[in-house]
Formats: structure tokens, sequence, C-alpha cells
């Protein structure tokens, strides 16, 4: 009886425990139980990775100042790359005599892909490495100062660029060859070449490699980076470095500039208009009052200006055009100009215009810096020669001439004086 009673109570109880939560009802409230952990999970935050940085700001314009923070694991070195997608050519000729077989190379390295803008930045604890390889003036290498910072994994940017290579002689430049082209290089000889093509774009030490970063004991670091005013406009990337697998995502930010700044993407850089032009008109109007463009002293002054003596030569040239063409008006207007002489002249230029762009693009700065200085030198030394009394008295024929030529200037403008009347 006692075992009936409660048999039948249990059925009781899960009937009524049925009806009030349904098979269905109790799984479905173990499916939301474990949704609602999923979204917990997922509104917990994410841990940082090992290596983060963050920048200050997002855009900058003509240049400025972004503050770099960030993390690394507790006692390790941080490095931190950046550089723009602008890209522009660097070149090389390795003419060094070669310690093992006691010959010249003459291989050219030429890339179009070199970022216009490079730095990498190492912690202050480098300060005297840095300051050590700057103290070899013109010997300083990348390699060494890379291999000596621990940072040869992290240079990367300018590897990435692909650097092709000829075998060239000053015959190939002569008929406008840069010379025969070689095979394509492995990575590692390529990250090697783009560390020497760095050295001959930047050229200044300083100007790529900073040791700037304050680390904490705890792994954070700041730095500020200044972009300058003449650095190129576009996207600007940002990656702190402990190693060749250990690193921070890719950080972004903008630079763009106004006129009277502009961009000369052959150049890979800024430049301010107004100084060049005033310069420029300056110099020109002193240039024809001696009989030449001014060429010669507007080329040292826009190297001075931190613009490639590649880019200068070039773009030189077609300024000539505006001047000379004004001069050749005027002079010939007086008729100071002696035709025979000048399309001779005309012709040895011809063949000099077609073998000096290729020679130019072959030599460095300092060497073209040098090749200029002595022309100047030797012709500033033949125009003081000439000036001299001894030299005046002994060409006394000059002096007629020149007399000569005073006297028809001012008949040709008494004669224009009465035209007008």
């Amino acid at each position: 009886m006692n075992k009936r009673f409660f048999l039948s109570l249990l059925i009781s109880a899960l009937s009524v425990l049925i009806f009030i939560y349904p098979p269905q009802s109790l799984g479905q409230s173990q499916k939301d139980n474990q949704l609602s952990q999923t979204q917990e999970a997922k509104e917990e935050p994410a841990p940082r990775p090992e290596v983060f940085l963050e920048i200050d700001k997002k855009s900058l314009k003509n240049g400025g100042i972004i503050m770099i923070t960030g993390k690394v694991p507790e006692g390790k070195p941080v490095y931190i790359e950046i550089w723009t997608d602008e890209k522009v050519r660097a070149t090389r000729l390795d003419a060094e005599v070669d310690k093992e077989t006691g010959k010249r190379p003459y291989i050219f390295y030429m890339t179009d892909e070199m970022p216009a803008f490079y730095n990498l930045l190492f912690p202050k604890e480098f300060s005297d490495v840095l300051e050590s390889e700057k103290q070899l003036g013109r010997k300083w290498s990348v390699s060494t100062l890379l291999r000596n910072t621990g940072a040869t994994t992290v240079f990367d940017a300018p590897a990435q660029a692909k650097i092709d290579r000829y075998q060239t002689t000053l015959w190939a430049s002569i008929i406008g060859s840069r010379g025969e082209l070689l095979p394509p290089m492995d990575k590692s000889e390529n990250k090697r070449r783009a560390m020497q093509l760095v050295k001959a774009k930047f050229r200044d030490l300083p100007v790529v490699f900073k040791a700037t970063i304050e680390i904490n004991p705890d792994g954070t670091f700041k730095v500020p980076v200044e972009l300058p005013s003449n650095a190129p406009p576009g996207k600007y990337y940002v990656v702190a470095k402990v190693d060749k697998d250990l690193k921070s995502e890719k950080v972004v930010f903008e630079n763009t500039v106004s006129f009277p700044s502009v961009y000369l993407d052959n150049a890979g850089r800024t430049v301010n208009l107004f100084i060049p032009f005033f310069l420029t008109m300056a110099i020109t109007t002193f240039g024809v009052l001696m009989g030449a463009g001014g060429g010669f002293i507007l080329n040292p002054i826009l190297v001075m200006l931190g613009l490639p003596h590649t880019v200068v030569a070039g773009t030189v040239m077609p300024t000539v055009l505006f001047s000379q063409g004004s001069g050749i008006i005027n002079y010939s207007r007086i008729k100071f100009i002696s035709w025979q002489l000048g399309v001779t002249l005309g012709l040895a230029m011809l063949a000099g215009g077609f073998i000096g762009p290729k020679l130019t693009e072959l030599i460095t700065l300092d060497q073209y810096k040098f090749l200029f200085g002595w022309v100047l030198i030797i012709l500033a030394a033949l125009m003081f020669w000439q000036t001299t009394p001894k030299y005046l008295e002994k060409n006394k024929k000059e002096q007629a001439i020149l007399k000569e030529f005073q006297r028809r200037a001012q008949e040709a403008t008494q004669k224009k004086e009465e035209g007008g009347k």
C-alpha cells in the first residue's frame, strides 16, 4: 500500500514538472546559457600582443611631430621602422677594387622602388654605436651599423625593393647604355645591396638612423618622431620590432603637402617653390650679365638645398632655354652674336649633352662636387688672370674689339631712340 502510494506520488510530481518545463524548454534554456557565455566571452577584450604600438596623430600637414608609444616584453630591445609608400630611384656604381681579384667590378645597381622616406629608430643605449659610425665620415656602413646594434633582421622596407644590376663600362655610358643586365639576385644579396643603396640615396647617417627610443623597465617605450617639411606626401607606415618574427601590427598615418610646397617625385622630396624662384631670378640676372645661363651658380645652390645632383643637373638644363632664349634675342639686336662660332660650339655641346647625363648617373654626389668645384676654380682663375693689368697690356687688340662693340651698341641704341621718336 505504501509502495503504491509513493510510486503514485512520484509519477504525479514528474507529470507536474514536465507540464511546467517541457523537454524543449529545458534544451532551449541550455542553449541560451551557452549563447550567453559565448557573448560574454566575446565582450571580453582580447589580450594585447607581445609587441604593440600606437601613435597620437593620424595625419600631418607639411611634416610635423608624432609621438609613438608602445610595449615590448621586458628586457627586450625595440626597433621602429618608418617608411612611406612613395618610391624614388636610387643608384650606385660599384667601382671599388675587389680585395680578392684586385680588379674593379664596375657593376651598376639601380632601383625605382626605394622608399622616398625611411627611418630606422634604435634604443638610446645604442647612441655610442651610431656616433662612432658617424665619425667614420664617408666610410660609414649600413651593414656594420645594423650588425653592431643587432638590427640586421629588422631592416626590411628597403630590402623589399627590386634591384637591377648591370655590368657596365665607361664606353657603355658614352654610347647611352647602362651595360649588360645581369641575372636577378637572391634575397640575401638583394638585401645587402639595398643597404648600400640606402646610403647612396640618403647619404648622411643621422637622416636615416637615430637612437631616440626610451624603453622603461616594464617594456613600455615612447619616442617623438619629426617628419621634416620636405618629406613626401602620402601614407606612412610604422612598425615596432624586436626581431624578424616578433613585431607589432602596422600603424598608418598620412602627410599632406600644400602650396607653395610641391612634391618632386623624381627627387623624392618636397620643395617650397618660392625659394628656388627668387634665387633663380637673381642668379640668372647675374649669369646672363656675364654671358652665361646662371647654371654654374644655380647647380651648387640647389645641391646645397638637398636635391639629388642627378635631378639638379637635369632640371637646370631646360631652365637655360628661358634665359638663353631671351638673351639670344637681345644680343642679336645689338649684333653681339657670331653665328658661325655659335653653331660650331652648339655641335660640340650636342655631343656633350648626350654623354653627360649617363656619366652623371654613374658618379656619386661627392665626385660631382669635386669635379664641379675644380671646374669653377679653374674658370675663376682664368677670368681673374684676364683682368690683370699685365694681361690687358698684352691684349690691346681685345680692348680695341671691346671698344668697337661698345661703339656699335651706342649707335644701335641711338638709332632705336631716333626711330621711336
